[in-house]
């Protein structure tokens, strides 16, 4: 079974940039996308970013537009999510999920596994 395993959480201060990793274990494909959500205190779960396993993605948040690179490394089963000029607003926890399949969706209904989350703070 696919385990994830997210790092790279933190405190940031304002205008910062951070790079968070998700690890995949127990099973290796190119045929498995990965998403990356983010869920602040009282808010729903929202969709940031998605990869394919053979490396096109999509930015799904319009309020991380412009700043935020995914990539993916597969010797290392793994995928980074870079974020630029940091806001308290992208205070959150991060998860990422995974799916076999070719095409990325924005509900977490779309995705059969999950990380436990890395919690971001944007904060002076």
């Amino acid at each position: 079974q696919l385990q994830l395993v997210e790092s790279g959480g933190g405190l940031v201060q304002p205008g910062g940039s951070l790079k968070l990793s998700c690890a995949a274990s127990g099973y290796t494909s190119d045929n498995y996308l990965i998403g990356w959500f983010r869920q602040a205190p009282g808010k729903e779960r929202e969709a940031v970013s998605c990869i394919l396993g053979r490396g096109g993605f999509i930015n799904y948040a319009d309020s991380v537009k412009g700043r935020i690179t995914i990539s993916r490394d597969h010797a290392k089963n793994t995928v980074y999510v870079e974020m630029d000029s940091l806001k308290p607003e992208d205070t959150a926890t991060y998860y990422c999920a995974a799916n076999e399949g070719y095409s990325c969706s924005r509900e977490a209904l779309g995705y059969a596994y999950w990380g436990q989350g890395t919690q971001v703070t944007v904060s002076s």
